[in-house]
């Protein structure tokens, strides 16, 4: 989960949440369980109860990420992210910002493939100060070439620092290009250089008009707040905001996998030792329910978790092939997911000798039993990771909203945990055989430059 300007690092169902104004409804018994309600123009509301301390986090959430952009204006999503702190006939262009730290809060917002986000951490007290400022801009935004040219030039500047300087970043790029073929979810969030370079004022102010409209938003609040302090506060600042455009449905085009396994290999002088990565086809959370993914997340945990995992005693330990290894299921999007394997050969090894020890102890642990300990301690990692992540209201804030935005439901997210402790070995298994088809995969090998 992880956006384009975020410093949050490493699933949308409206009818959830009903139409027209309601009242709070808990969706669970329980402190952390989150409330619903709904505003009449068709904006969601999301409260996340924390009480130990008088801090909120404030976020507004559009349904509308780089995976809805057309051909030609990729890098739009995120350019208008940038261009949203441009100011309003209220506010000067870096104003907000600036309030938001006078007043002792911090702000950011980020970007992702299915949706687009703002927020800020801010004294309780301060929170309708926020909520004006905020709902300002989702009306009122304000932008001239003056302001938006230059700062398409940041943007450029960003996404070299990012993919071009990176040479892990560029290769993972390339290799999603690989796997997602023609599907939005194979291009980077930040767009092509060539197309972000040729954005205009008008392409961010339509995209604004279109998809910045508060039937297209949600509204979450994490923090010393409950459903009832929260709706009229809501109602005042974001409930007389007209519709400016129909109510958005995303769709994603089924992707098209690679029918044979696909090869990445990258040569690049600032690189001193070699790395490996293997990214197979996977389901999406919301494709499959929140039983099959968490299937997908334990035999992750067992596979690549940590030092305790099968790959890592079986290969940085006892065999010494690898310096590292990690494995990840990502399915945080509306549509296909990946699992991923990372590694990093020992040093003077090759990375051929590396996946050939992969594919080794992978084809072992296709055929061999899941433990009982391997079982109950990666689902206890990964509950107790999930305990942990409810100490911090911006985390899980973030955690809401992107599952919410990808279609799952708030009660299935709070009840994560207990889908963990409820996976089998025989989910695991399943889920193993289902991902780990290397006939449909992308290797990528980042390499130093020949000669070297």
């Amino acid at each position: 989960m992880l956006g384009a300007c975020a410093d949050f690092q490493p699933p949308f169902g409206a009818s959830f949440f009903g139409t027209g104004a309601s009242e709070p409804v808990a969706i669970a018994e329980g402190p952390a369980a989150p409330e619903t309600f709904s505003l009449s123009n068709g904006m969601q509301v999301l409260v996340i109860p924390d009480h130990r301390a008088p801090v909120v986090t404030h976020m507004v959430w559009y349904r509308v990420g780089a995976a809805d952009e057309v051909a030609g204006k990729t890098g739009l999503a995120h350019f208008l992210e940038h261009l949203m702190f441009k100011g309003t006939d209220k506010l000067a262009p870096g104003e907000f910002s600036k309030t938001v730290a006078r007043n002792g809060g911090r702000d950011n917002a980020f970007t992702n493939y299915d949706f687009t986000a703002y927020f800020q951490a801010i004294a309780k007290d301060r929170l309708p100060l926020v909520m004006e400022m905020e709902a300002d801009r989702m009306s009122n935004l304000k932008l001239t070439d003056k302001e938006v040219l230059p700062e398409r030039d940041v943007v450029i500047e960003e996404l070299r620092m990012r993919i071009e300087n990176q040479p892990v970043a560029e290769l993972q790029s390339k290799m999603n290009a690989a796997l997602y073929g023609n599907s939005p979810y194979g291009r980077d969030v930040i767009g092509y250089k060539d197309e972000v370079s040729k954005l205009t004022t008008q392409d961010a102010l339509d995209w604004y008009d279109r998809y910045y409209t508060p039937n297209n938003a949600i509204l979450i609040v994490a923090g010393d707040m409950t459903g009832a302090e929260l709706k009229p506060l809501a109602e005042k600042y974001y409930g007389d905001i007209k519709r400016r455009a129909p109510s958005y449905t995303q769709t994603r085009p089924a992707v098209k996998w690679p029918d044979a396994p696909k090869r990445v290999t990258m040569h690049d002088g600032r690189v001193r030792e070699a790395s490996w990565l293997r990214f197979y086809p996977a389901p999406s959370n919301a494709e499959i329910g929140t039983r099959a993914s968490a299937a997908l997340d334990v035999l992750a945990q067992i596979l690549g978790g940590g030092t305790t995992s099968r790959l890592y005693q079986s290969l940085v330990v006892e065999q010494q092939k690898l310096t590292a290894v990690q494995a990840w299921y990502s399915g945080d999007e509306i549509g296909s997911g990946s699992f991923g394997l990372y590694a990093l050969p020992r040093v003077g090894g090759s990375t051929a000798d590396a996946e050939k020890a992969i594919d080794a102890a992978l084809k072992d642990f296709l055929e061999s039993d899941i433990t009982d300990e391997e079982l109950v301690r990666a689902r206890s990692q990964l509950a107790a990771g999930a305990v942990y992540a409810r100490d911090r209201q911006q985390t899980m804030a973030y955690i809401y909203g992107s599952g919410v935005m990808t279609g799952l439901t708030p009660k299935e997210i709070y009840h994560w945990p207990d889908a963990i402790k409820a996976v089998t070995a025989s989910d695991v298994r399943d889920a193993a055989r289902h991902v780990l088809d290397a006939r449909h995969a992308v290797t990528g090998e980042l390499l130093p430059e020949e000669g070297q």
